[in-house]
């Protein structure tokens, strides 16, 4: 599909002098063929011609081709009807054919196919590289947990999310770092603390904290005296974590339950087989973030309101934020100033991704709005990707504020409590599978429905059922290896990289229908990890793996393999489907169990 593009976009280019990007898709049901463009149709306007007189020019151009290569198909061919009165598709030149109101049609030839498929067998990794990013340095910032507060379903939602867009990039050929930019000072700290003092537990949980949390947001809330108390405590913890102290009960309090936070991060983190190369307290760049505002306050880009530091987001058509405050300690604003800056110290990034909830998607068009106007560079190199909420069926709405939040360890039990159910057996490979791809199937932007039971369902669109997909492949290649180490020869003979006897198959095609739809499928793979790499969206990979484990499906239950006459061709296939299913829920972080 790639090749044809590539020809159709350099033909727009010499009829037209046009720099077109045409789309090339899979034809519909009722047309005979593989793929199609609506091209015509696209620039019949701009050209003022039909659509029709357009598409007639392209394809006598494709015939017009000098032949390129037997290994591939070659586009100067275009078949001639068949003598013998039958529509099979046992051509070896590639068909090009019209339909109104100015459509283009491609059919295949079944040596390109085969050729393929025999290349991709051999040296799979080889031909689905990609270097787009290769040399290049990507850091990707996603889960972002504060300490002092517990992981909900959505630190879950953006690990995942953010691994595969890591993995994507990776496959890419970038050096990727994953960073983790968390709260360890602020007003969130200093509820909780305020609570622990109180509470003086003699053995602290990182439950206690959670409990803390909400407790103290309500105070916080309703108190007017609690809440005096608690934003004295927040200036005492900024100075405890500022200047380093040690000794006295509230710093020793402060200290254990950072410490606390972060080792359960890590091991949650390990639970899901993800590891972040970099954390950074907003503590460890609060002071860079003060220096910069500061200097740019000066230059004109912040300004002075009331005693504060704030940027005029409305001559940008956004909204004013205060950056430091009137007491002079710099805002969550200031601090992802200081963040930005200390990546690019670190790093001198050439791409940097951030993931958060899409309830900060205003206030990061204000941080990166006020950068820009004195690091223009930074900013450009900064992707904002935002996700909404995370919701059980029955649309029941959550708070970590009011307690009654789903934790991050919920949805693993839930899943696996599922499992148990369903099949009497819990495996920690199904289970995560299940977990990851529930929410990686999702586009990012809007919110997602988890539903624990669809998750772990071995038919649909969910993780088990890729992983029985590959299980089976698995299955038919071991079977192969048996009967070989036995030896039995298989049935089939191959003669040449593509004969086949054509005798086998209806119209004298020398694959069936379903084995041409499955190759088609699996020659998609490459342009859709690129697509995926380009959008930072591992959906359409996720989404790419289910049609093609159905395609499979289908192929298994219409063509048998072990002991076929084109046994030889067909485990070809099979290993080749196989390794591409592996190697894309590889980068979904995606491991295949041995059996199910």
């Amino acid at each position: 599909m790639q090749d044809i593009k590539e020809q159709l976009k350099t033909i727009i280019n010499n009829l037209y002098n046009l720099d077109f990007e045409p789309e090339i898709t899979l034809s519909p049901d009722n047309i005979d063929a593989d793929y199609s463009t609506n091209a015509p149709l696209k620039l019949a306007k701009e050209l003022h011609k039909s659509p029709m007189d357009i598409a007639s020019d392209i394809k006598i151009n494709f015939e017009a081709l000098e032949t390129v290569s037997r290994e591939g198909y070659d586009p100067s061919e275009v078949t001639e009807p068949r003598n013998d009165g039958r529509e099979g598709t046992g051509s070896q030149k590639l068909q090009i054919n019209l339909t109104s109101p100015g459509f283009i049609n491609f059919t295949l030839p079944e040596d390109y196919l085969l050729n393929s498929i025999n290349g991709l067998s051999t040296d799979f990794g080889k031909n689905i590289s990609t270097d787009s990013f290769a040399g290049k340095t990507v850091i990707c910032e996603f889960s972002d947990p504060n300490p002092f507060k517990v992981l909900h379903v959505g630190h879950l939602y953006t690990s995942i999310v953010g691994d595969s867009i890591s993995r994507l990039f990776e496959y890419a050929g970038a050096k990727v770092i994953r960073a983790n930019f968390g709260g360890d000072v602020g007003l969130h700290v200093a509820k909780t603390m305020y609570i622990l003092q109180q509470k003086k537990l003699d053995e602290l949980k990182i439950e206690d904290i959670a409990k803390c949390y909400v407790e103290g947001t309500a105070a916080y809330e309703d108190d007017e005296s609690a809440k005096q108390e608690i934003t004295k405590l927040n200036k005492e913890i900024y100075k405890i974590n500022a200047e380093d102290i040690h000794g006295t009960p509230l710093a020793d309090l402060y200290w254990k339950g950072r410490e606390l936070s972060y080792a359960y991060f890590e091991n949650f983190y390990a639970s899901i087989d993800l590891k972040f190369d970099k954390y950074y307290p907003e503590s460890t760049v609060a002071a860079l973030g003060l220096k910069t505002v500061k200097e740019q306050l000066d230059k004109g880009v912040y300004k002075l309101s009331n005693g504060a530091i704030i940027f005029d987001g409305e001559k940008f058509g956004l909204h004013t934020r205060v950056f430091v405050n009137s007491e002079g300690v710099p805002t969550y604003e200031a601090k992802d100033v200081g963040l930005i800056f200390t990546k690019w110290q670190d790093y001198h990034f050439d791409k940097s991704v951030v993931i958060t909830g899409s309830e900060q998607l205003d206030y990061m068009k204000v941080v990166l709005k006020s950068i820009e106007q004195f690091a223009p560079e930074l900013v450009k190199r900064t992707s904002h990707l935002t996700h909404g909420l995370v919701k059980l069926p029955g649309n029941v709405k959550m708070s970590s504020r009011k307690g009654n939040f789903l934790k991050a360890v919920d949805v693993l039990d839930m899943i696996k409590e599922e499992l148990k159910t369903e099949y009497n057996t819990v495996d920690d490979k199904i289970a995560l599978a299940a977990t990851k791809y529930a929410f990686i199937k999702y586009k990012m932007g809007g919110n997602i429905i988890f539903d624990p039971k669809e998750s772990v369902k071995m038919t649909g669109n969910s993780g088990p059922y890729l992983l029985y997909s590959c299980v089976r492949a698995k299955k038919i290649l071991s079977k192969t290896v048996t009967q070989n180490e036995e030896g039995v020869s298989p049935q089939g003979e191959t003669r040449g990289a593509v004969t086949r006897e054509l005798a086998h198959n209806p119209g004298g095609s020398a694959i069936s229908s379903h084995e041409r739809n499955l190759i088609k499928k699996i020659l998609e793979y490459k342009s859709v990890l690129d697509e995926a790499v380009t959008e930072m969206a591992p959906h359409k990979l996720a989404n790419y793996l289910y049609e093609l484990a159905q395609e499979f499906s289908r192929f298994y239950e219409a063509c048998q393999v072990v002991g076929s006459e084109q046994e030889a061709e067909r485990i070809k296939l099979v290993k080749v489907y196989a390794d591409t299913m592996a190697h894309g829920l590889n980068i979904l972080g995606i491991e295949i169990p041995e059996e199910m």
